[in-house]
């Protein structure tokens, strides 16, 4: 009979067709799982060549000129590439190029590239062939302009250590021949150390470490006076030629809540508090923070601590100084008519419902309200000209309430930030959103300012 070979016939063709079928199987399986090992390690050369460039982005910062800068980006390259792309990720041995550093007018950009190689994978005797999964990253380090402002008040007396070596940690992180900045400081007044260069890129970290370590610590804080000064600082820089740099920072230090500002006050007798062209001069109010007393003054704008004297500082100066003025005019100039010469600068109200009620009495809650009004606005109007304001606060004092109306200190340094964490009534989505950082002791202050740095270097790439 012939139907058992007929059988057997068709047993080895199911045969054939099974192993051949397997093959293919495998071989397909093969490709598969080599395609998902290739795109693994491609996303992992990804986040290494990322890691690369910002870190290479950064430490141009570092060195004095081009040649050395290169070098240290390069070196932060590799550094971080190694980091993040162990050896023998997956079986696969990664090359990382030579990364390129380009100079151009306003920006520095780094390119870095790496490829991987891949084992071949065998499955039934089919190869898949060799897989070279290959990344390229490009960053740009834009240019800074940024103007650093530090309280210099008598209450950070007992920090002043720290206050001097982590500022000084700050200004490290930047680079000397790109970045503009520039640092003042205040208390009563504000005073400029070192501006901010008009034309020329860089700035003297010599000269402003210095500076730091100079500083005596005293005063009252007059935070709407080291606030205007940065903010006329930062804008000094002109438009021509596209000469500002594209992120414009203004970072504010302090240790309290605003409680004094500049201001020309309206004098009832006619030789009070003028200058040698019988005009009336301007200088800083003040007030303690307990919530109570009459206010101080006058004290030079630009000067950290000195007392005017005269008839300018009388210790009844609410009966000798009729009023506050509507607007701040601590700057005016000229300052004849300063009240009425209805072309001198309105920016800033001192008499206002909003967001704290200012009467023009001369009284504690005005001249206390008034102050974290001022240095708000001069914020916001900041924000409002593309500037973005990083702020940073010390010590335990912020998170308490002070001033006229219990108030935390902090709430206003978040607001001058825009911080997502400040108060409703100030945050603004669509306005340069800076950050805040609150040291609770003097071991937090370095930490605060790294904090700071990272954050403007991030957004300059």
């Amino acid at each position: 009979m012939r139907t058992p070979h007929r059988l057997k016939r068709q047993r080895g063709g199911i045969t054939v067709m099974v192993v051949i079928s397997l093959t293919t199987l495998l071989a397909v399986v093969g490709l598969a799982f080599s395609a998902g090992l290739s795109y693994m390690v491609k996303a992992k050369l990804n986040a290494a060549t990322d890691a690369a460039g910002l870190a290479a982005a950064r430490a141009i910062s570092n060195g004095k000129n081009q040649t050395e800068q290169i070098a240290n980006a390069k070196a932060a390259a590799q550094r971080f590439f190694a980091a993040n792309f162990p050896p023998n990720y997956l079986m696969s041995t990664a090359t990382l190029n030579d990364v390129n550093v380009a100079f151009n007018t306003s920006e520095v950009t780094i390119t870095v590239s790496a490829s991987a190689t891949m084992p071949t994978a065998l499955f039934g005797g089919f190869s898949t062939g060799p897989m070279s999964p290959g990344v390229l990253t490009e960053t740009k380090r834009k240019d800074l302009d940024m103007v650093v402002v530090l309280d210099t008040s008598g209450s950070l007396s007992g920090s002043a250590a720290n206050v001097r070596s982590s500022a000084k940690t700050f200004l490290n992180q930047f680079n000397v021949e790109r970045d503009r900045v520039g640092l003042l400081h205040f208390s009563y007044g504000a005073v400029v150390d070192d501006p901010i260069r008009q034309t020329a890129r860089g700035f003297d970290r010599a000269s402003m470490l210095d500076n730091i370590t100079s500083y005596s610590f005293s005063g009252s804080t007059a935070s709407p006076e080291g606030m205007y000064a940065a903010r006329a600082q930062i804008n000094s820089v002109p438009t021509t030629n596209n000469n500002r740099s594209s992120l414009r920072v203004i970072v504010f230090f302090s240790d309290g809540a605003p409680n004094s500002f500049g201001t020309t006050l309206k004098w009832n007798n006619s030789g009070d508090c003028k200058d040698v062209n019988n005009l009336p001069r301007a200088g800083t109010i003040a007030t303690d923070d307990d919530g109570s007393g009459t206010p101080t003054g006058l004290f030079e704008l630009d000067q950290q601590s000195d007392d005017m004297g005269g008839s300018c500082t009388p210790s009844n100066i609410t009966t000798k100084a009729s009023a506050l003025p509507d607007w701040y005019n601590a700057h005016n100039q000229p300052q004849s008519n300063i009240w009425n010469d209805p072309a001198a600068p309105r920016e800033f109200p001192i008499v206002t419902n909003s967001p704290r009620v200012v009467t023009s009495d001369i009284t504690y809650r005005n001249v206390n309200r008034a102050a974290r009004n001022l240095v708000e606005a001069m914020a916001a109007k900041s924000r409002d000209e593309g500037i973005y304001v990083f702020t940073l606060g010390l010590g335990a004092a912020l998170k308490s309430g002070t001033g006229a109306d219990g108030e935390k200190g902090e709430d206003t340094l978040k607001c001058m930030a825009n911080s997502t964490d400040a108060p409703a009534r100030c945050f603004n989505a669509a306005k340069p959103v800076g950050v805040y950082c609150h040291a609770a002791t003097q071991a937090d202050l370095t930490p605060c300012f790294s904090k700071l740095a990272s954050a403007i270097l991030r957004i300059s790439k």
